[in-house]
């Protein structure tokens, strides 16, 4: 099992996305707020169209929210800033995967505070980072790659 969490996200078709991940690679979808939509969002819901029965979602107020109410969680933190390439990291079973949101990336205290926990995705300096939905997929395949894809045919 993996989660997948994303901390303020403010576009609604990139939630969609990852909600469509979530189902299809039967893994968990944490959001947490303040979000820059509504949850009814005529978008998002386009974006996940068919799978929204699939989901397993948990929302929460706040990162604090998030946090206490998941206190314990092995938790690897995507950045362009991270201290390990996503694919050296190890992503047990029921792994954390924290995303932040598309306009500022996770916030610099969780990232100090959690910075051996820290994973990047390889790309070119020039670039600023991969969009949220295609870095939620690339981290999320990794982590079910290494647990063997369980139940996924």
């Amino acid at each position: 099992m993996v989660n997948i969490v994303l901390v303020e996200p403010q576009i609604p078709q990139n939630t969609g996305n990852v909600a469509r991940t979530c189902a299809v690679t039967g893994s968990r979808l944490h959001l947490v707020g303040p979000m820059g939509f509504k949850i009814d969002d005529a978008k998002l819901k386009r974006a996940g169209l068919d799978y929204w029965h699939l989901l397993d979602i948990t929302y929460y107020d706040s990162l604090e929210d998030y946090l206490s109410k998941n206190e314990g969680a092995v938790m690897r933190l995507a950045s362009s800033k991270g201290l390990h390439s996503h694919t050296s990291a190890d992503y047990p079973d029921g792994v954390h995967l924290l995303f932040g949101k598309e306009t500022a990336g996770l916030p610099s205290s969780l990232l100090e505070k959690y910075s051996s926990d820290t994973v990047r995705i390889p790309q070119i300096s020039q670039a600023r980072c991969l969009n949220l939905s295609n870095a939620v997929a690339v981290v999320a395949y990794e982590a079910l790659r290494q647990q063997g894809f369980p139940d996924l045919i």
